[in-house]
């Protein structure tokens, strides 16, 4: 890791042992991450936690889409709620990946959260894991009683492919105006299939995420008919940075990693909210790179997580939770 000098002493003190995800090979590519985040889950804890694994009607005829629906337990409501789209470049993860984090904003802000289970490409490319998250958004609120949650304070958020997906059904949210978005919550964001900024061009080695599997992800994610980066039909659901108007988007907390091939983007779409007259808290971490959160016991990943949970109690308006 010589070649990264600012990296966090603490971070690469462990960066050997992350696996290498390569997306040429998608089923090896799911494999690995899967066996990771298998060791991380093995020992977490639901206590004071109540998990249902829901299923929920897809758009049109698309097929259902699960959630796994988080809640205090012996909660009231109405409650806030967090809709979260986990990360995985489009390609690999699972909704089980994000429990831990999910866990944390029940019992540290005693919110709901719905993480959807979304279709995975190249299998289901766009618009699909699109329409899932946009399927979920809007049974939600419509059903908003059931799920005994407060219709007026929903974030959706997301990381990395994730943060991508979020920020697209926010768009979309917005344009249809069907289910109102009161904050969204975009952590390392994958949302540009142009590739063209600085980080991008630079970072093609390193931890985690890369150049490479950029590429791939793209490819992937917006099917046979993408043209590639001068295709000027790429929807700006599918990639959010293609957007030239963002006014009336919700408050927005905003993170990028400064070792990411992706902070740029990140960082231009924070700007660009900016400019449309969208509240914005943005935060770039220093030493750090896609993915490091993983490291949870590092102090700048200690750092990261408090930051966005404080931006989402913030955003949504809310109290901590009295024990």
């Amino acid at each position: 890791m010589n070649q990264f000098p600012t990296l966090d002493p603490e971070l690469a003190a462990a960066v050997t042992m992350l696996p290498k995800v390569d997306f040429a090979d998608v089923p090896a590519a799911r494999a690995t991450l899967d066996a990771m985040v298998g060791s991380l889950l093995a020992d977490l804890s639901f206590d004071g936690v109540e998990v249902q694994e829901l299923t929920l009607p897809g758009l049109g005829d698309d097929p259902d889409v699960g959630i796994r629906f988080f809640t205090p337990e012996n909660a009231e409501g109405p409650l806030p709620l967090l809709l979260w789209i986990h990360g995985g470049g489009f390609v690999v993860g699972t909704a089980a990946s994000s429990d831990p984090f999910c866990v944390d904003v029940v019992r540290e802000l005693g919110f709901a959260v719905a993480s959807v289970e979304y279709r995975l490409a190249p299998e289901t490319p766009f618009p699909g894991p699109l329409d899932d998250c946009y399927a979920a958004l809007t049974y939600i609120h419509a059903n908003a009683d059931e799920f005994k949650i407060d219709p007026s304070r929903i974030a959706i958020g997301g990381q990395s492919a994730g943060g991508g997906l979020a920020a697209g059904t926010v768009l979309r949210a917005r344009d249809e105006g069907v289910a109102p978005v009161a904050f969204q919550l975009l952590e390392i964001p994958e949302l540009d299939d142009r590739l063209d900024t600085a980080s991008m061009t630079a970072f093609v080695d390193t931890p985690m995420w890369h150049r490479p599997n950029a590429v791939l992800s793209w490819q992937y994610y917006l099917g046979d008919s993408y043209a590639g980066p001068e295709d000027p039909n790429v929807s700006i659901y599918a990639a959010p940075a293609r957007a030239t108007d963002l006014r009336g988007l919700p408050p927005t907390y905003l993170c990028t990693m400064e070792l990411d091939p992706l902070r740029d983007e990140g960082i231009d779409y924070a700007l660009g909210l900016l400019h449309a007259g969208v509240s914005v808290e943005l935060h770039s971490f220093p030493g750090t790179f896609h993915g490091s959160a993983l490291l949870a016991s590092a102090d700048v990943s200690r750092r990261s997580k408090g930051e966005a949970l404080g931006a989402l109690r913030r955003g949504l308006r809310t109290l901590p939770p009295t024990s």
